[in-house]
């Protein structure tokens, strides 16, 4: 579930999103619960799936300028159409300073069971190169009322590689979202996106490029103080907890998986068949009020395409690969002995080295059957 607002713009993000100054005239935030209703509801007379919803993730953007009984409300639409697994996971994207314990004791009892925190860094001279809005310290307090409010998963996102950005910064973000509680932790390398504020400033030389040497750098660090804290990496940018891992977005990292994109801009991928919305939540609203599906295009993909992600996307993940041919067996094999893959019985999983050259583990094994 898509929802494309925010109260402001991060110079970083290329996402799908909006501040109230760039909607323009005829969008309402207000009435954007209505639009998903909508959408889910003329899904729901085309698309029937043949299990109930295991995962819902709401992100954005910040659902969480939404009030939380708009988010509760669309969660129980999803339920009476699609119906809703026993054993759901239900996580809502936010802000630190956008939740308080009352709204997140809303959506506990509403049937949400999983907060994912964007909280990027604990130190304030990155928060404001980043235009993050958010003080440090937040993030622990946030953390704290989402375990009163009944939250028993908690996660947080970390951007590393920002220009200006210290050895130590990064040391103390880590150990902070280590001492905050949590049980999930995702970690990215910055990327300067074309069309970014910090783009621009890049370009003009305000900015430094991120320098890779230093990001991988910053990867090692994450890997051996989360490891060390208990967590186990399960896919190349992600560590939980044993028990703890996002259920949705291994979903994502399966070939196979199947899920709809509601709202803005939103991806879905059911059966062959890619799906994406319209961007614009305007032109979003006008498709939905004229009785159509919100759709831009869709593609279908082929056979080698699915062959090639799923070489892709089971290479990032822990679980690895096991070989599918002799050639793509003599590749895995010669990628243990230059030490980027471990063999863990008939598997072939990346090791840490391997996790910061994997496209070309990637690229080499998708040339194996080529």
């Amino acid at each position: 579930m898509h929802v494309p607002y925010c109260r402001t713009r991060c110079g970083y993000c290329d996402f799908n999103t909006y501040t109230a100054a760039e909607l323009g005239p005829g969008v309402s935030q207000a009435s954007f619960a209505g639009d998903l209703v909508t959408e889910i509801d003329l899904v729901g007379e085309q698309w029937h799936p043949e299990a109930p919803v295991d995962t819902v993730f709401f992100g954005g953007g910040t659902p969480t300028m939404l009030p939380a009984s708009d988010l509760v409300g669309v969660l129980d639409r999803i339920d009476e159409v699609f119906g809703l697994a026993s054993d759901v996971e239900v996580t809502t994207e936010a802000n630190p300073e956008s939740v308080d314990y009352d709204y997140l004791a809303e959506l506990r009892s509403g049937g949400f069971t999983r907060l994912s925190l964007g909280m990027q860094s604990a130190s304030t001279a990155v928060l404001a190169a980043l235009d993050r809005a958010h003080t440090p310290g937040r993030v622990q307090r946030v953390v704290a009322e989402a375990r009163a409010a009944g939250f028993q998963r908690v996660s947080v996102d970390l951007i590393y590689g920002t220009p200006g950005e210290s050895d130590d910064d990064w040391r103390d973000s880590l150990n902070a979202a280590v001492e905050a509680g949590v049980d999930h932790v995702s970690a990215y390398a910055l990327t300067v996106e074309d069309g970014t504020a910090m783009a621009a400033a890049v370009r003009r030389g305000k900015l430094p490029v991120p320098d890779p040497d230093i990001a991988a750098a910053r990867y090692e660090v994450a890997d051996e103080i989360l490891t060390g804290a208990g967590f186990e990496w399960y896919e190349i940018s992600n560590w939980a907890r044993p028990g703890q891992q996002c259920r949705h977005n291994l979903g994502y990292w399966d070939v196979d998986a199947q899920w709809w994109g509601f709202g803005p801009g939103a991806h879905g991928h059911v059966g062959d068949l890619r799906l994406v919305n319209v961007k614009h939540p305007k032109l979003y609203a006008e498709e939905l009020a004229a009785d159509r599906l919100p759709l831009a295009e869709y593609e279908v993909v082929s056979a080698e395409e699915r062959r090639l992600e799923r070489i892709m996307l089971s290479v990032r993940l822990r679980r690895g690969v096991s070989p599918w041919s002799d050639s793509a067996r003599q590749v895995l094999e010669q990628l243990v002995a230059e030490g980027l893959m471990t063999r863990v019985g008939e598997r072939f999983v990346l090791s840490r080295t391997g996790r910061l050259l994997a496209d070309t583990a990637t690229l080499r094994l998708a040339e194996a059957d080529a």
